[in-house]
């Protein structure tokens, strides 16, 4: 026997609304494109139900993002603690040089406390607005009905009909067979917080963003880190001079990077307190450590679901294929977030899932546009980017103009002690419009911003230098680099 939930309450605010039948949207996943799609469903009136199986969130706010850059937070302090002695700052009765210790436990134990804090916070708010939230599993059954089979609270499967249904199920760690992580020495980048003691040596398998900055964070711990990577050098998809740097700033920093080095399979040997975690490579050598981070991918949450026997088309990775307003080939079956493939960013699943809603209920809706997208890569320093990125530009053949600035010139970061990092912006030599750009400094996530409001409204170099800036700052730098631009293309 199925039961069926109870409607939710309707808008109350347009009189007239009472009078017709609520659009009924069903969202699978809470995480950023879920929940940011059923404020909108809302707001437009619907009737409104995600099914989630975590917690709200998502994995992006439970053991994603959230945990992620509140540890990195942590471990940015340590490095910032690095520059006090060259400022002047000395610590009266302590060892010189200054050392600091990090409490694992109570760092990982604050770091899934804000977790499940944002969680309750996203629940509260939807609540508010009257969405009917459901935790379990759920799966479609056909393009208009998903049913969960085992709901909480419940002793029998939920059937739940739908005008709309949005499917934002998320990804999880890519697992390889011959690295099976156990969640006590080997590890995926959602387990790694149950460790309570620092880790005598981490080794880290795959370079891209994940492991770069969970190398970087256990690094700046105080851990003997070793990177894995298979590609000539790490972050081996961003701009090559970011990469470069940061590369060089871990190798300051006493990490070990093994560049072209790619990890056949991993072995726990020994048990208890002497276990070691053994890495073996493609050339036969084996590099040991105490615990290991597998960071070597996703894969998108939709096998088992439902989605080809409703009719959603999905590509060979298993990605849910979706236009420009997240329509997949489904008819009334949105996607939104990493299931798709499309970005993987909070900030894109977001913004696909709002543009989901809004198509499916009438209301004005412009397609996403990539190439305004700004994204970070939290290292010490972070990576910024925005727009076209010189890789980009010369496989399209695009005639562009680069002005680069190093951040170390700036009288600001002078002040802070900051040596790494610098600006980049690529603008049309001829039109100059400002085409993209690339912030590797402190707090690049914030920086970036006047480029992604020039790239999104197709600013020139000059709009940009003509601004007025504070004095002395960091985004000075990026008006600095404007004018270069200006200099440069006359």
């Amino acid at each position: 026997m199925t039961q069926t939930p109870p409607a939710a309450p309707r808008p109350s605010s347009d009189s007239s609304s009472t009078d017709l039948q609520a659009t009924r949207i069903v969202i699978l996943g809470g995480g950023p494109g879920g929940y940011e799609a059923a404020l909108v469903a809302r707001r437009l009136g619907a009737d409104v139900t995600i099914v989630e199986r975590q917690g709200m969130g998502g994995a992006a706010v439970l053991t994603d993002v959230v945990p992620s850059k509140t540890l990195i937070a942590t471990a940015e302090w340590m490095t910032v603690a690095e520059t006090g002695s060259e400022l002047g700052i000395k610590v009266s009765g302590l060892s010189t040089p200054l050392r600091l210790d990090v409490d694992l436990a109570a760092v990982n134990s604050r770091v899934m406390a804000l977790a499940a804090a944002q969680s309750a916070d996203i629940r509260a708010r939807l609540e508010r607005e009257n969405v009917r939230i459901v935790l379990g599993h759920g799966r479609l059954d056909g393009p208009s009905r998903v049913v969960v089979d085992s709901p909480v609270g419940a002793d029998a499967p939920l059937v739940l009909d739908a005008d709309v249904i949005l499917v934002s199920t998320g990804a999880t760690p890519r697992i390889l067979d011959s690295a099976v992580p156990d969640g006590e020495r080997i590890f995926t980048w959602t387990q790694i917080y149950n460790l309570t003691e620092l880790p005598e040596k981490l080794i880290v398998v795959g370079s891209g963003v994940t492991g770069a900055e969970f190398a970087g964070a256990y690094n700046a711990l105080g851990c003997e880190v070793v990177l894995i990577s298979s590609r000539d050098r790490v972050l081996p998809g961003e701009d090559a001079d970011a990469a470069n740097l940061i590369e060089e700033v871990f190798r300051g920093r006493g990490m070990t990077v093994r560049s072209r080095s790619r990890a056949e399979s991993a072995r726990v040997v020994g048990s208890g307190a002497d276990a070691r975690v053994e890495v073996t490579l493609s050339d036969g050598s084996i590099v040991e450590g105490s615990h290991l981070l597998m960071a070597v991918g996703s894969v998108p949450s939709t096998a088992g679901i439902g989605l080809e026997e409703a009719g959603v088309r999905l590509t060979p990775s298993g990605h849910i294929e979706v236009d420009k307003v997240s329509r997949t080939s489904a008819r009334g079956v949105y996607a939104a977030g990493d299931c798709t493939g499309v970005f993987p960013l909070a900030s894109v699943a977001a913004m696909q899932g709002r543009v989901a809603m809004s198509h499916a209920l009438g209301d004005a809706v412009a397609p996403i546009k990539l190439r305004t997208v700004a994204a970070n890569i939290f290292t010490a320093p972070e990576i910024a980017t925005v727009g076209y990125s010189e890789k980009k530009l010369i496989a399209q053949g695009s005639k562009y103009l680069t002005t680069i600035l190093p951040l170390s010139r700036n009288p600001r970061a002078k002040m802070l002690g900051i040596r790494d990092g610098f600006v980049k912006m690529f603008s049309h030599p001829d039109a100059g419009v400002v085409l993209g750009g690339v912030v590797v400094a402190p707090r690049a996530s914030e920086l970036i911003f006047p480029i992604t409001l020039a790239v999104e409204h197709r600013l020139t170099a000059d709009d940009v230098a003509e601004a007025f800036t504070v004095y002395p700052s960091l985004s000075g730098s990026i008006a600095e680099v404007a004018r270069m631009s200006h200099h440069v293309s006359e």
